[in-house]
């Protein structure tokens, strides 16, 4: 499902699950077509804007596979930033979880987030992106939740999200 207000060709969006609330909630960051995990949905403007301004650099952890196995030596670089045509990344977080004969899984957090950044980057070095999946935003994580389903944030959650934006300043 597409993270967005409508479609021009036709395709679902995550308002076909959340229409009940549709114009009350406005997300906080989007997922491309092709990623999948946690989002952040609120009518709380002043939390959305803070969740999203860069200033912030509340850190977003997903889950990747890429094709082939990257070397220690690429994962430091990935870790350091690299140069992608809209400039350098700031550092970062990966680790490998799992390593196969064709692909690897890898764990990515990143502070910043540009467009199909994680896409670019694992291009960038030669690993392209096979699945991407957001497991967490600051301290608010996915956990068993399954495509499709969506809960509530406790109060404590969101008093837990707003002191991270308090502490990433």
């Amino acid at each position: 499902m597409l993270v967005t207000r409508s479609d021009p060709e036709g395709r679902d969006t995550i308002w076909k699950l959340l229409e009940r609330w549709e114009g009350r909630l406005n997300t906080a960051g989007r997922l491309d077509f092709d990623s999948e995990g946690l989002l952040i949905l609120s009518d709380d403007g002043a939390l959305l804007h803070a969740l999203m301004h860069p200033s912030h650099e509340l850190w977003k952890t997903y889950r990747l596979k890429v094709q082939g196995l990257p070397s220690p030596e690429t994962l430091r670089k990935l870790k350091e930033g690299i140069k992608l045509e809209d400039g350098p990344t700031l550092p970062s977080k990966w680790k490998l979880l799992k390593a196969g004969d064709r692909h690897a899984w890898l764990e990515a957090s990143l502070r910043e987030g540009r467009n199909r950044q994680l896409r670019r980057m694992c291009e960038a070095v030669g690993h392209p992106l096979m699945r991407l999946k957001r497991v967490a935003v600051g301290p608010i994580t996915l956990g068993d939740l399954t495509r499709g389903k969506w809960r509530f944030l406790t109060p404590a959650e969101v008093k837990e999200l707003k002191s991270a934006l308090i502490k990433a300043t």
